[in-house]
């Protein structure tokens, strides 16, 4: 894939970042582009090799349009997650991973249906946070909207399929 300076990119794990330089070195003996992304969150700069970009699941913010598909997901998807916490953390952090954020999604709502029948390990909690976050913020940039607008849609969307949040400590700035 080719990014241009300033365009929004979802590195995975990391959420939305921007490139901020294109610039070209030389890696295993031949000329390479790299892509340098800063993290709108946190601030952290990443370099990623173009040949890499695609295996490292570097891709565009997702279409505004394509938002409904992943609000439709958190109101009426199906779930099908692992009773036993290690193979459900394996998975969902499998599904992290990917940089989809239908995948994100999937995690989202399996961890707050999870929830609300019993308390979540400190891992799986740090994960819902994380996902909370990633689906949240890519949401917001696709819709050039703010992040409480964002969350708005998503509380509202597993509301209607009858899950609450679980109350978190941190609220999106």
């Amino acid at each position: 894939m080719d990014y241009k300076i300033s365009e929004r990119v979802v590195y995975p794990n990391h959420g939305v970042g921007v490139v901020e330089q294109i610039s070209y070195g030389l890696l295993n003996g031949r000329t390479e582009r790299y892509f340098m992304i800063r993290i709108v969150s946190s601030g952290l700069r990443v370099m990623v090799p173009q040949s890499n970009a695609e295996a490292v699941g570097l891709r565009p913010v997702i279409r505004s349009v394509d938002t409904t598909k992943v609000l439709g997901f958190l109101e009426k998807g199906k779930l099908n997650s692992h009773h036993d916490w290690k193979h459900r953390f394996k998975e969902n952090s499998e599904r992290m991973r990917t940089g989809s954020l239908l995948e994100v999604a999937v995690v989202l709502k399996s961890l707050v249906s999870l929830s609300r029948t019993k308390p979540l390990s400190f891992r799986e909690k740090k994960m819902l946070e994380r996902a909370k976050y990633l689906l949240v913020s890519e949401m917001a940039t696709s819709r050039n909207t703010t992040s409480e607008s964002a969350e708005s849609l998503v509380v509202k969307s597993l509301a209607k399929a009858k899950l609450q949040f679980p109350i978190m400590q941190e609220r999106f700035e």
